[in-house]
């Protein structure tokens, strides 16, 4: 049995050391046969991109060809070569893991990156350059390319650029003027790109660029206008991350039966699963690095993890808020309440952005999709319908949402997530749950209360639900069918925990006379969902009405 390859991004390394390889080299044979041959590829953190560029330069390494067997053998390249294997010189980059701090201490790591990148080509390369530190990034790459030419006469380079956004991402997240400074008609990073450009009028030949987000794009477009973006090319949809057929073969692979996948291929999929980049994508896509940190676990400990999100990367969840907060105002607003209520976003998907103007709410819902926090779910009148992927992105937008709601109404709410559990898990009872949402009610201002209704009461007290971990959350906002407004099921039922539905209703500061018709009308709703055949199969599920009249609320315990 092979080993399982999380964290392993170096291709050679885990082929030599026997790990288990998703076989994604067919994408090698597609891509070379585009017309085009500067490519950007664009997917979310942690969606395998660093390991792909690293099967790329395996493959085309002209130093790599005695072992192309070897790593490659097994493999759907290895059986079907294409006719530019091993025939380039590879010239990698990498712009992660630089220091943003400032100007001076971004443009030095750039610069150290360069360096780094330059000095690995001309030792594997066995290349006469001397590598003059005083020089800028630029006039370094500009100098390579002279010295490559005239020593390497006839031969090509294949640029790969890895995590090309991932310092611009940072600096944007908290530093817009320092962003535009270096992507600027005279910045650094334009320059740098524009020497590059010039390359390919003489030996680079090909150019992979992936990173996360098309941030500086616009920016860089009069200095590096020739990459196509292949992000939304339906052919390339499954490039990166998993299919469903990969997921299983892999657990097959580990020698995980049918029997334990039925058990674990929902928790996996409600979770990990959802992601679509293409309109016409053929399906939708696991998040790869998510998925190997599961797998790991379990066959470690044969039970799933208490932690859903891998503790090592979910830091990186958290820029939702840098942003979000790009977008200001009801713009922002509107988009986190169309998304976490499960309405979805009707939008276009830009491909540039220029952050010297206004960063609208198409660019924000845009921004959302190449992060990941948001999928194309299908389509309507011509355009993509975005959506909340899986629950872990559910998860990460309700802590936002009732983040910024604190911020508005300026309260300090005491987040007792472990109490509020503990009472629904051990009594079902919603005292606490119900005490918390009162208090968001209360602090709300009456300009609030104007737009207030019932969609927006459930929201809050979805967000709220959504922190508690023992649970599995089912939400007619949710699945947009005739379902229990709040379903909240026990994930280990085998310990006895008790489960609650709740129905919700809204009225109008002055609408007082109807609540009991509306106590009525949410119990007869209750009655009819408990005759579902998938509810009825629930046991210890406590029942409840919820009206909020303007700021006060009425529960209703029924049965």
């Amino acid at each position: 049995m092979k080993k399982l390859p999380y964290g392993i991004s170096d291709y050679e390394s885990l082929v030599e050391n026997n790990y288990y390889y998703v076989d994604k080299t067919i994408y090698i044979e597609k891509l070379e046969n585009l017309a085009e041959r500067y490519i950007m590829f664009l997917r979310p953190r942690k969606f395998g991109k660093t390991l792909f560029t690293s099967t790329l330069e395996n493959y085309y390494d002209i130093l790599k060809e005695e072992k192309f067997e070897k790593l490659y053998g097994e493999t759907y390249i290895g059986k079907n070569p294409t006719k530019l294997k091993n025939s380039y010189y590879i010239l990698k980059f990498n712009f992660s893991g630089i220091d943003t701090t400032d100007a001076e201490t971004t443009i030095k790591g750039f610069k150290e990156k360069v360096i780094a990148s330059i000095s690995d080509f001309i030792k594997s390369y066995n290349l006469d350059f001397y590598i003059n530190s005083d020089m800028t990034a630029e006039g370094l790459l500009n100098n390579l390319l002279i010295a490559f030419k005239n020593q390497k006469q006839g031969k090509k380079i294949y640029v790969i650029i890895d995590e090309y956004d991932h310092f611009a991402n940072e600096l944007l997240g908290f530093n817009t003027d320092q962003f535009k400074n270096l992507v600027s008609k005279n910045g650094k990073v334009r320059k740098w790109y524009e020497i590059l450009k010039e390359g390919t009028e003489s030996v680079v030949d090909r150019i992979f660029i992936t990173g996360v987000a098309p941030i500086t794009l616009d920016s860089l477009t009069s200095g590096f206008n020739i990459s196509s973006d292949k992000t939304q090319d339906r052919e390339l949809n499954e490039m990166m991350g998993f299919t469903e057929e990969e997921l299983k073969k892999l657990m097959r692979e580990q020698n995980i039966n049918e029997e334990k996948q039925k058990e674990i291929l929902p928790v996996m999929k409600e979770n990990y699963d959802g992601y679509r980049f293409s309109l016409k994508g053929k399906e939708k896509i696991y998040n790869s690095n998510m998925c190997l940190y599961f797998l790991n676990y379990y066959i470690k400990y044969s039970e799933l993890p208490e932690q859903i999100i891998d503790v090592n990367i979910a830091s990186d969840y958290t820029k939702l808020g840098k942003m979000l907060d790009l977008c200001k105002g009801e713009e922002r607003e509107r988009v986190i309440e169309k998304t976490v209520s499960g309405e979805g976003i009707i939008s276009e998907i830009r491909q540039k952005f220029n952050p010297a103007m206004e960063f609208t709410e198409t660019d924000l819902v845009s921004m959302l999709y190449y992060l990941g926090y948001l999928t194309i779910e299908g389509d309507e009148v011509g355009y993509p319908k975005l959506s909340i992927p899986n629950n872990v992105m559910k998860e990460i937008y309700s802590d936002y949402f009732l983040k910024i709601l604190k911020e508005e109404i300026n309260i300090d709410i005491n987040d007792n997530y472990t109490e509020i559990a503990r009472e629904i898990a051990l009594e079902g009872k919603i005292d606490k749950i119900i005490e918390m949402l009162q208090k968001y009610l209360n602090n709300l201002s009456n300009r609030d209360y104007i737009k207030m209704d019932e969609k927006y009461i459930k929201l809050i007290f979805y967000c709220i639900a959504m922190n508690l971990k023992i649970f599995r959350l089912k939400s007619e906002m949710e699945v947009q069918r005739k379902y229990p407004d709040i379903l909240l099921i026990p994930k280990d039922r085998s310990k006895g925990y008790k489960g609650v539905m709740i129905e919700f209703k809204y009225l109008k500061k002055g609408e007082e006379n109807k609540l009991q018709e509306k106590q009525k009308e949410a119990r007869e709703q209750i009655k009819e969902y408990g005759e579902f055949e998938e509810i009825k199969e629930l046991e210890n599920i406590y029942k409840y009405t919820v009206v909020a009249v303007n700021d006060k609320i009425y529960v209703e315990k029924i049965g």
